[in-house]
């Protein structure tokens, strides 16, 4: 068992080191000058200088490259004779560290992962995530909720009403779920309940957790603004966990040991709820944890279209204004979250099934 796990790890570590990679050549290739977009267009040279200095662009893209690696990494190098160099820690413009081992001027130093600052607010990166990861949790969370609920419901429904009005009605439901875009789905359904049924509904076709009050002297929580955002994250899930689910109790439904219960006069609920729908979940929970870590991931239309203050404003924000610490701060930290999400399914799994370990 931890052979497998160190193999997992060491995969998933690899699968990160690509991502780094690959986004920091991505984005330090991307036309923009960052030291004028934060100075503006009528900025001097010798401004545009200092500020890509101070940034470390004015270095050659492999030694950024190197720079960029020593700033993620938990170990990395800190030179108190060269403080100029953006990649080694300056302690009090970056983060605390600790000393581990000094070889002449520098030093080798254990410190979180420091994902550089906004060039337009000069925010720490991780800050700017950590007030908004939560947003985007608690929606993908109450949309997996949504989507695990109905989608259930509806698949045992579908699987006791085989080949009925029923199980048609849900596989056409299905199909249109599992097609319909994000963003079209994002913009139907705040159009038809925020603006058409407006009356009726009382919701809000943009709004955040937290809403300032008429008088402007605080913020409340205004939970009714999380009601459409979920709606439109979950019905793709939704829409998958319902076919699934059907699927799962028609194959459970047939095997002989359901035969056997009915025969020994098993009540049918008791079959149907105890027995079948029991053994059909486990395929159900397995795809409901791959679309948790998804969602936190792609939320970024829905969280556009609804001006939900969490990672896909972040992200789209960042884009437009050419903040690329933020965007790739964003992308690595959902990166991390995904590797980390699979790494530990992986691990539950090879515990409950040992032939896995053998893969």
């Amino acid at each position: 068992m931890i052979r497998y796990a160190v193999k997992r790890l060491l995969y998933g570590l690899l699968v990160l080191l690509g991502v780094v990679t690959l986004v920091f050549f991505l984005f330090n290739i991307l036309p923009g000058d960052p030291a004028r977009m934060m100075l503006g267009q009528r900025a001097d040279a010798e401004s545009i200088e200092i500020i890509n200095r101070d940034l470390g662009r004015d270095k050659p893209i492999g030694l950024q490259y190197l720079n960029y690696l020593n700033d993620l990494l938990p170990f990395s190098l800190h030179n108190a004779d060269n403080p100029e160099h953006y990649f080694y820690l300056n302690p009090e413009k970056y983060a605390p560290y600790t000393r581990l081992v000094t070889l002449g001027s520098t030093t080798l130093v254990l410190k979180a992962p420091y994902l550089r600052r906004s060039y337009q607010s000069q925010r720490k990166v991780t800050d700017i995530i950590s007030q908004a990861f939560p947003q985007t949790a608690l929606l993908a969370v109450v949309a997996m909720a949504f989507a695990l609920f109905l989608g259930i419901l509806l698949g045992i429904l579908s699987a006791l009403h085989k080949d009925t009005f029923i199980d048609r009605a849900t596989l056409v439901f299905s199909t249109l779920g599992m097609s319909l875009p994000s963003f079209f789905a994002a913009i139907l359904i705040a159009w038809l309940f925020a603006y058409v049924l407006a009356d009726f509904t009382h919701l809000n076709m943009f709004g955040n957790l937290y809403t300032v009050d008429d008088y402007g002297t605080g913020e409340y929580l205004d939970l009714k603004n999380l009601i459409l955002p979920a709606l439109t994250l979950g019905i793709r899930p939704l829409a998958t966990l319902t076919q699934l689910t059907r699927n799962s109790m028609l194959e459970e439904l047939s095997h002989d040991y359901i035969r056997t219960a009915k025969a020994k006069g098993l009540s049918y609920r008791r079959v149907v709820f105890h027995h079948a729908l029991r053994n059909a979940m486990n395929p159900v929970v397995t795809s409901a944890s791959g679309w948790l870590a998804g969602l936190l991931a792609g939320a970024v239309f829905v969280e556009y279209v609804f001006d939900w203050k969490g990672m896909g404003i972040v992200i789209v924000d960042g884009l437009d204004q050419y903040d690329f610490p933020v965007v790739m701060g964003t992308i690595l930290f959902i990166c991390v979250l995904l590797i980390a999400i699979n790494l530990i399914t992986d691990l539950l799994y090879a515990l409950l099934d040992p032939r896995i370990r053998l893969q």
